[in-house]
C-alpha cells in the first residue's frame, strides 16, 4: 500500500510490471505460510498494478492512470470483503484523496465489477458473519466513549511501536524477514490465533466465545507481530490486522462493562464498533471505517454509536498522541512524501492535453524580411521559435506584426524585437498540469512545449502551455 501511494506521489501512478510478479509471489507466499496479515494488501498491489500497466499500454494522460489506480484499490476492497461500496470510499478517502465526478463514477464501476465476478467465482458469502446488532441501553454509552478512546491509545500504540521498530531495521531483505518470521513464530507459540488473516478468530469474537485473558493476550501478540511485519517490509494487508484487534479489544471493554452491568448490548456490538474504531484511527480514515461497519451490519440503527466511537478514536490518536496515519508514518520512515495540497489536487486532474494552445508555427531565430512578412499573415497565436532544431523561446505573433509595421529592415531577429518572449522547455503530452506546474519552478521557464513521442527518442511538438494557462485553470477548478 505504502508503494502505491509512493508511485501516485512520485510517478504519477506508473506501477512497473516487475512489482507486479514480485508483489504476486511475495504476497502469495506471506499468506500461505501464516504471517500475521490481510489478504487486502497483495490485493490493492496487485490491483492498482494491472490498473496502471493498462493505462501506460493505452497511452493514456496521467491524470486518468492516477484514477486507474483508485479503480484497482477499489476493486480489491471490494473483492477481499465482497462490499464494493467500503472499496470506493476506501479509494477516494486514501488513495485519490479527493471527491470528484470524473473520478467516482469509474471507481465505482471498477469496484462493482470486481465484487461481482468473485461472487460468480466464489460466491456471495461475506468475509465473515456478522449478526444483526444495535445499541439496546443507553448505559452502553459511557462504555463505548471509553472504548473509544482507549482503542485510539492502542492504535498510537501501533503507530509508535512501528517507528520504535524502525530504527533497529536492518538493511539486508533476508535479515528482514527472518526477524519478521521469528517474532512471528515465537507469538504464534504463545497463541497460535494470531496466525494468518484471523477472521476464525474474530467471529468467536463477535459471539462472546472468548475469554477476556485471551482477548487480551491475543489482542497484544497480534498487535506486535503486525507491527514487526509492517517494519520489516512484509507484504502484508493492514485493514484485516486491525479489524481483529479492534475486535478484540471491543470483547474487552465488552467483558468488563458486564463487570458492573447487566444491562448492555450484546458482545457483537461492542465489537463491531472496536473493529470500526481501530481500522478509522490507524488509517485516520473515520468515513471508509463507518461504511465499512455499516455494510458489515447492514443495519442503519447502529450509524450514531459507531460515528462516536471512530470520531473518538481518531481524535485521541491524531490530536492526544500527535499520530499521523499509519500509511503517512511508513512513507515518512522511508524517506518519502506524499504531497496533497489544494493546488496540486486541482492540477492532478486535468492533463496538459486539456489546456494547452495548438495555434502556432515553428520559425528560426533569423527570418529574411519577407519571411516574417508571410508569418505574420498566418492565423496562429504563437511563434516557436527554434535554434538548432530546438524549441528556445516563443513569441506572441501580435509582437511581430507590430514591428513590422514601424520597421523596415533586410532581415529579422526575433530575438531582439520588441515583445514578450518566454522562455520554454519541454515535457510530454501524458503529464497532468501538477507535473507541468513543477517543470516551471524547477527548471526557471515560462512556458512548455508539449510534445508527444511519435517514434523512439524523436519529439514532435504538438502545443504550447503557458504558467498563465495554468493558473486560469486553477482559478476556475
Amino acid at each position: 500500500m505504502t508503494h502505491v501511494l509512493d508511485r501516485l506521489a512520485q510517478h504519477q501512478g506508473h506501477l512497473p510490471l516487475r512489482n507486479l510478479f514480485t508483489q504476486f509471489i511475495a504476497g502469495s507466499l506471506t499468506l500461505i505460510t501464516g504471517q500475521t496479515s490481510g489478504r487486502e494488501g497483495p490485493a490493492i498491489h496487485l490491483g492498482a498494478a494491472v490498473s496502471s500497466l493498462t493505462g501506460q499500454v493505452l497511452n493514456l494522460p496521467n491524470n486518468s492512470i492516477r484514477i486507474l489506480v483508485g479503480c484497482g484499490a477499489a476493486a480489491a476492497i471490494g473483492c477481499s470483503f465482497n462490499t464494493p461500496i467500503a472499496g470506493v470510499i476506501f479509494s477516494m478517502e486514501v488513495i485519490i484523496m479527493e471527491y470528484t465526478i470524473a473520478g467516482f463514477i469509474p471507481v465505482i464501476l471498477a469496484a462493482v465489477t470486481g465484487t461481482l465476478i468473485i461472487q460468480w467465482v466464489f460466491g456471495s458469502d461475506p468475509a465473515f458473519f456478522v449478526p444483526g446488532v444495535s445499541i439496546q441501553s443507553y448505559y452502553d454509552l459511557p462504555i463505548v466513549v471509553v472504548e473509544g478512546i482507549s482503542i485510539g491509545i492502542l492504535a498510537a500504540v501501533l503507530i509508535r511501536l512501528i517507528q520504535l521498530m524502525s530504527k533497529y531495521q536492518p538493511p539486508h531483505l533476508i535479515s528482514r524477514i527472518l526477524i519478521a518470521a521469528t517474532v512471528t513464530a515465537s507469538l504464534g507459540l504463545i497463541t497460535p490465533a494470531i496466525l494468518g488473516i484471523g477472521y476464525d478468530t474474530l467471529e468467536l469474537a463477535l459471539q462472546g466465545e472468548i475469554v477476556i485473558s485471551m482477548l487480551l493476550l491475543i489482542a497484544a501478540c497480534k498487535l506486535i507481530a503486525t507491527a514487526a511485519n509492517l517494519t520489516m517490509g512484509m507484504p502484508i494487508g493492514l485493514i484485516g490486522p486491525t479489524l481483529l484487534i479492534g475486535a478484540l479489544a471491543g470483547g474487552t471493554f465488552w467483558q468488563l462493562g458486564y463487570l458492573f452491568t447487566d444491562n448492555l448490548s450484546s458482545s457483537a456490538f461492542y465489537v463491531i464498533l472496536g473493529m470500526g474504531a481501530m481500522m478509522g484511527a490507524v488509517l485516520q480514515a473515520p468515513l471508509p471505517a463507518l461504511i465499512a461497519v455499516m455494510v458489515l451490519t447492514h443495519n442503519p440503527g447502529i450509524i450514531l454509536p459507531t460515528m462516536l466511537v471512530i470520531v473518538i478514536a481518531n481524535i485521541t490518536a491524531s490530536q492526544g498522541f500527535k499520530t499521523k496515519s499509519i500509511f503517512q508514518t511508513q512513507m515518512e520512515l522511508l524517506g518519502l512524501q506524499y504531497k496533497q495540497n489544494p493546488l496540486s489536487m486541482a492540477l492532478n486532474r486535468a492533463s496538459v492535453g486539456s489546456q494547452i494552445s495548438r495555434s502556432f508555427i515553428h520559425v528560426a531565430n533569423l527570418l529574411s524580411w519577407q519571411e516574417a512578412q508571410s508569418y505574420a499573415e498566418q492565423d496562429c497565436a504563437w511563434l516557436m521559435v527554434e535554434k538548432n532544431h530546438a524549441a528556445v523561446f516563443i513569441l506572441r505573433l501580435e509582437d511581430l506584426k507590430i514591428y513590422l509595421a514601424s520597421a523596415q529592415e533586410i532581415s529579422v531577429d526575433l530575438a531582439k524585437i520588441p515583445g514578450l518572449r518566454k522562455d520554454v522547455t519541454s515535457i510530454l503530452l501524458q503529464a497532468t498540469l501538477s507535473e507541468a506546474f513543477d517543470k516551471l519552478q524547477i527548471s526557471g521557464a515560462q512556458a512548455l512545449v508539449i510534445v508527444r513521442m511519435s517514434a523512439p527518442l524523436i519529439e514532435s511538438p504538438v502545443g504550447i502551455l503557458t504558467r498563465e494557462d495554468i493558473e486560469s485553470f486553477y482559478s476556475r477548478a
